[in-house]
């Protein structure tokens, strides 16, 4: 009898009762119910967040910014509301904090008291983090925890980002304020230019000037000088001027002493006296032109007469005659006469030098107006005596009062003298300073320039943002990195993503509880002697064909029931039929050629293709042993084949996967023939079995 044929009568034993024929189905459907079921419970678990019940506490206070009233944490929970991730339920801290323990709320998340205060210390001087606390429970549920992670950094990074975007756009602000504000004080460094201009110009103006005061403090130091030179000198005037008016004042007041009784009782006689005298000058002037005839003849006769008396007295006085009194008297008469003669010959003598007597005769004039003026007074003499006397004594004291102030002027200008010293000291510092401070004006004057030319250079390179250009450059500030992500062959839900992984995990579980309810090779062939690969092929075909039920089954119910999408969908339906050959070759082998432990084996097998395969994680992220049997067991490229038939990408792994799966098939199967064959002698072991399943 032919495989074929062979494989037919091993399934018509389900088609005999109910019992084998619901045996039948169970194992058609087991695979659908292991793979499709599962795929289903966490088919796209994303969409249904907003079913798990977390905990919602909003203990900000808010904050005032700027002079405005800022609400982070309103902010934070409005936008939680809206994202639809977790069902939101806002309580308190205690509430919040029972609930994840008890498992009310798998997580709680909590918007602290300071979260406003802290959002808007970044426009202060003391910017610190608001942060968000977030208590989970791994006891409630691990995956929980971990996609909270996910859903949390993404609110983090939206708070971060709009609490950027204000700060960025105080900052932003601020630029121009401090762009206004430089651009303010580049007029004022101009002004001040102008200032220093005009303050270099005064500074000259005042360097010349304070020349000119030091060579006058030198003038005047030199003046001061003189000035006390000349008052020592006034000073020793002065009080010799004292000595004299106090000489003269005690002589006034001795004169004054004996004049005043003559006076007082002689006033008549001596305006009497004065009117003579006055008369006479008058008679004298008008017989002035008389006076050289005269006195020439009062020279002649008084020179005569002096001669004559002389001869007399030499003759009647000198010899031997006896003198007598008369000739006493003729020596004084005689001597007399010699006298009037001499002064007769001096007048005449005098008037012959005078010549022209016109000054005599004015002299005269004066003398009797004196003495007219001298008569008029003469009554009050002793009045005149008196006010002469007090001037004396008040030209006295004045001239002491002389003395003493030129004692004071005297010691005035010696400290003048010191203190022009100091002055022209002084001002030569000054002048000295000036000049310096007009040096100092041109370094001022040009650091003002520079200072101008960096202010208005400054105000050029500070920005001044309109709102629009200050929205545009917050926004890339406050998220500066974008995450432009490109996908080449997106899986579009949780299930698609580990469909590759659960769909062969399916297909070995039905190969294996197929081989549960059907022999791997079949004893009525083993004992007719039929040939090894027809008895391989015979314990091979039935499974195959359920196999290829169990893929189909598996397949439409993914696609059609759960929406899976195929990128390659006949190059899938063909890949798992390949699949399902290699599987149950593999499954029949271990079945045939160790009996019941073969079913450990298949499912140790399970287990170590399960673990290396690289479903869920990268394999590189598994231990050492797991990566060192992945490259071995056919499940690692069945995982890699069917993730690029189910959503696309390079066709090589899919061949590749091809080629070991009908590597693997090949040898199956004739490992399974060689195993047919020997199972064919009859052994000890074979009539009593160790292990019996």
């Amino acid at each position: 009898m032919r495989s074929p044929s062979l494989a037919a009568l091993e399934l018509k034993r389900f088609g005999r009762g109910r019992l084998p024929r619901a045996a039948m189905v169970a194992m058609l459907l087991l695979p659908l119910l292991y793979g499709a079921l599962y795929l289903w419970s966490f088919w796209n678990p994303y969409e249904r967040l907003d079913k798990v019940p977390v905990a919602l506490v909003n203990e900000d206070k808010g904050a005032q910014a700027d002079g405005k009233q800022v609400t982070a944490g309103d902010s934070v929970t409005e936008g939680l509301h809206e994202s639809g991730t977790f069902d939101w339920r806002e309580t308190d801290a205690e509430d919040a904090r029972k609930g994840v323990e008890d498992g009310r709320y798998y997580l709680s998340l909590t918007v602290p008291s300071d979260f406003s205060k802290r959002i808007a210390s970044s426009s202060g001087d003391d910017p610190r983090t608001g942060a968000l606390k977030v208590r989970t429970n791994d006891a409630n549920n691990y995956v929980v925890g971990q996609m909270s992670r996910t859903v949390f950094s993404e609110v983090r990074a939206a708070a971060s980002s709009k609490a950027s975007r204000g700060f960025y756009d105080r900052i932003f602000v601020s630029f121009s304020t401090l762009h206004d504000r430089t651009a303010k004080a580049a007029d004022g460094a101009d002004k001040l230019g102008d200032g220093i201009g005009r303050a270099k110009k005064g500074t000259g103006e005042l360097k010349k000037g304070l020349g000119r005061a030091e060579d006058g403090s030198g003038k005047l130091k030199d003046g001061t000088s003189q000035l006390h030179a000349g008052a020592g000198r006034l000073e020793k005037g002065s009080k010799q001027v004292a000595d004299g008016t106090q000489q003269l004042t005690d002589k006034v007041d001795k004169a004054a002493g004996k004049l005043r009784p003559f006076v007082n009782g002689h006033e008549d006689e001596i305006g009497t006296a004065a009117r003579d005298v006055a008369r006479a000058s008058k008679t004298l002037k008008d017989n002035l032109g008389e006076l050289p005839e005269a006195a020439h003849r009062a020279k002649a006769d008084s020179r005569k007469a002096a001669d004559t008396l002389a001869t007399l007295y030499q003759v009647r006085c000198e010899g031997p005659v006896e003198l007598d009194t008369s000739c006493t008297q003729l020596k004084k008469a005689r001597d007399a006469a010699d006298t009037a003669a001499d002064v007769a010959a001096d007048v005449d003598d005098v008037v012959k030098k005078q010549g022209n007597l016109t000054r005599l005769g004015e002299s005269l004039d004066k003398l009797r107006s004196h003495a007219n003026a001298l008569a008029d007074r003469a009554p009050h003499l002793g009045e005149d005596l008196d006010k002469a006397v007090a001037q004396i004594h008040a030209l006295n004291k004045g001239a002491h009062k002389v003395h003493d102030g030129a004692g004071r002027l005297k010691g005035g200008l010696a400290g003048a003298e010191s203190g022009a010293a100091d002055l022209d000291a002084g001002v030569g510092r000054l002048s000295k300073g000036a000049g310096m401070l007009d040096g100092g004006m041109y370094k001022l004057a040009d650091g003002s320039s520079q200072l101008s030319g960096g202010l208005h250079d400054g105000v050029k390179k500070i920005p001044d943002y309109g709102k629009q250009e200050r929205e545009d450059r917050t926004g890339v500030m406050a998220d500066p990195v974008g995450l432009s992500s490109a996908n080449a062959h997106s899986a579009p839900n949780y299930g698609t993503g580990f469909a590759p992984y659960f769909i062969p995990l399916a297909l070995w579980v039905g190969a294996m509880i197929a081989y549960m309810l059907l022999q791997p090779l079949n004893r009525r062939a083993l004992a007719a002697g039929a040939p090894a690969a027809r008895i391989t092929l015979a314990g091979w075909l039935p499974v195959a064909a359920i196999g290829a039920l169990q893929a189909g089954a598996l397949l439409g119910v993914l696609h059609w029931g759960l929406g899976l999408q195929l990128a390659r969908g006949a190059g899938t339906v063909g890949f798992l039929l390949l699949v399902t050959l290699c599987f149950t070759a593999i499954v029949q082998f271990l079945g045939a050629r160790f009996g019941p432990a073969g079913r450990v084996l298949v499912l140790a097998m399970l287990m170590l293709q399960l673990t290396s395969a690289g479903g869920t994680y990268p394999i590189q992220t598994s231990p050492g042993f797991f990566n060192a049997i992945h490259p071995f067991l056919p499940m690692s490229y069945v995982v890699d084949g069917l993730r690029h038939l189910i959503t696309g990408g390079e066709a090589w792994p899919v061949w590749r996967a091809c080629l070991v799966l009908l590597a693997f098939t090949a040898g199956a199967l004739a490992l399974t023939a060689l195993t047919a064959r020997r199972k064919q002698v009859w052994t000890v072991d074979r009539l009593h079995p160790e292990i019996a399943l």
